[in-house]
């Protein structure tokens, strides 16, 4: 029988995104690239978004920019947030580590973390809002390239899990661009968020025209309905897609005319799996697994493919190498290419998932390149928790309203058991969907032991702050609920220069010359060495520890 090209594609995708090992892992040889010594970075993130795209194998739609960037880059096949959902995704990829190691893990602590967090937001919040405390000394990562001399900017989230680490953006805001550096020569770390395949822009712009045909055959998983309103939100995606993708081709252009592109590491990627219900804030692969492409300057590696294990705890080191700084010793993730690269293969990738909005859950898995183990938790609870925000898309009031006809397939209805399995396993290569669950088939006995050794040993040796009930957790990091401060810096000026300290350790300390406060910037420097006094300039200087409230600002 003729398959329409779309099956074709969508079978493809799933056997390549989804789990079906290599003959052997396979990735480009990272050794002959030619960068430089400091090469511009670009991130380009895209929202909600599982690898449907041509470069995987759903031709549903065209995506010509990212097309390209995948005919001129390296193509990942096995790339993985540590979380379905986008604040604990973003956690880890400015930390390098764990949402689960930093008290990250929930969706999300505290109030929208956009530009700056006012304490009027926080107390505003509808549940008790608090900031994650990763270890002392953790910073950013554009903190980092900043001491290095790149010029940052972030387009336009902040939504970590904590307040942005003081210093860390030259600009953080909507119209934040590199174009912005003063001196042309400057490298650049751009970060550029599209939020066009957003959960929320299923609905918000469900009368908008769609760009593509009304009447599009669409891929639907099996454990979506078939409807004509579910229908209609695919092609919502879609259409999305091809607007998040015309953006892409945006920034490309813009680099290309300014004579940058080949001076630039181009990232594409996502900050989790897909919009749709069963996808987004679940540890299926429908939610954590992501497309992720990497264009290097002059074309080099084109139409290579890396199928190596990678997470977001990767991102952090592996920049900081290409760029030849040494990563932190703290991070989680490893740097898979530049100076600093450790060859040797990841075995797993973990993810978590935990409370979302006012609904909280408690589940653990660990991922091979075959096999996914899953640990739930709260065994009382059903696999489906109401969660508002999700409800507002008309597929997921689709699906609400055939479980309550009963109307609902054996896959369908799986979402909606009322009562969960204290364990599952499943074969990615033969089900990439995860719907039958083989824990108790006894030929897959040494690969459940194997994968629980490895789940158990990740849960300890991170420290998982899941352990404690979260008003618990949150009364270690936040003793009788109030925030720790980060002191105030000290200034001391020594044989014409100034140095600055601060007490608290790990803190950032921050410095800016204004003629006055309220003329104070929202761009810091970072300081790390004594300074030059400026005449008829008055120095501004605060301290800030990530987790704790930043430092009262002092002067001199």
């Amino acid at each position: 029988m003729i398959r329409p090209l779309w099956y074709v594609a969508i079978f493809f995708l799933m056997v390549v995104a989804c789990g079906q090992p290599p003959a052997s892992v396979h990735h480009p040889d990272y050794s002959s690239l030619e960068l430089g010594e400091r090469p511009n970075i670009v991130w380009i993130v895209a929202e909600d978004l599982s690898p449907l795209i041509p470069p995987y194998g759903d031709s549903t739609v065209a995506t010509p920019n990212i097309s390209r960037l995948a005919e001129e880059g390296v193509l990942y096949t096995h790339f993985f947030s540590p979380s379905g959902v986008c604040a604990p995704s973003r956690a880890a990829i400015a930390t390098g580590m764990y949402p689960t190691r930093i008290g990250a893990q929930h969706m999300r602590t505290g109030p929208w973390f956009r530009f700056t967090v006012k304490d009027k937001a926080i107390a505003n919040y509808p549940r008790k809002a608090y900031e994650a405390m990763p270890p002392a000394g953790t910073h950013m990562m554009s903190s980092y390239l900043r001491r290095a001399g790149y010029f940052c900017t972030n387009n336009p989230k902040e939504d970590y899990q904590f307040r942005c680490e003081l210093g860390a953006w030259d600009e953080s805001n909507f119209e934040a661009h590199w174009k912005h550096r003063p001196d042309k020569n400057q490298p650049f770390f751009a970060i550029f968020n599209l939020d066009d395949t957003h959960e929320s822009m299923i609905w918000r712009r469900a009368k908008d025209s769609l760009l593509v045909d009304s009447l599009l055959e669409v891929p639907i998983p099996p454990y979506l309905p078939t409807t004509e309103v579910a229908k209609r939100d695919i092609r919502r995606l879609y259409s999305l897609i091809v607007e998040m993708d015309r953006r892409v081709g945006n920034i490309l252009d813009e680099l290309e005319a300014a004579g940058e592109l080949e001076n630039t590491i181009v990232f594409w990627y996502t900050d989790h799996g897909g919009p749709l219900p069963r996808q987004k804030r679940t540890i299926y692969d429908s939610g954590i697994h992501v497309p992720m492409i990497i264009r290097f300057p002059n074309r080099q590696l084109a139409g290579k493919v890396d199928s190596q294990l990678l997470s977001f705890i990767d991102l952090k080191p592996t920049v900081l190498s290409l760029v030849g700084i040494e990563p932190p010793s703290y991070v989680d993730g490893k740097a898979w290419m530049g100076k600093y690269a450790d060859t040797e293969e990841r075995q797993y990738v973990f993810a978590a998932a935990d409370r979302f909005d006012n609904q909280t859950d408690k589940i653990r898995a660990v991922r091979g390149r075959r096999f996914k183990l899953v640990r739930y938790y709260n065994l009382n609870q059903p696999y489906y928790l109401p969660v508002k925000y999700r409800e507002t898309m008309p597929i997921m009031q689709e699906l609400l309203r055939l479980h309550e006809k009963d109307s609902l397939d054996e896959y369908q209805a799986q979402w909606f058991r009322p009562q969960k399995d204290s364990l599952e396993l499943f074969d990615l290569q033969d089900d990439p969907h995860e719907l039958h669950n083989i824990i108790d088939d006894p030929r897959y006995a040494a690969t459940v032991a194997e994968l629980r050794n490895a789940l158990d040993k990740w849960i300890a040796e991170t420290g998982d702050k899941g352990q404690w009930p979260e008003e618990e957790y949150l009364e270690k990091i936040w003793p009788g609920g109030q925030q720790p401060v980060t002191e105030a810096p000290t200034i001391q000026v020594d044989s014409g220069k100034i140095s600055l300290s601060c007490p608290t350790e790990g803190a950032q300390i921050a410095y800016q010359w204004a003629e006055s406060k309220e003329g104070l910037s929202p761009a810091w420097n970072i300081y790390g060495s004594p300074i030059e006094p400026q005449n008829g300039k008055t120095l501004f200087v605060q301290a800030h520890r990530i987790g704790y409230r930043p430092s009262s600002i002092v002067s001199y």
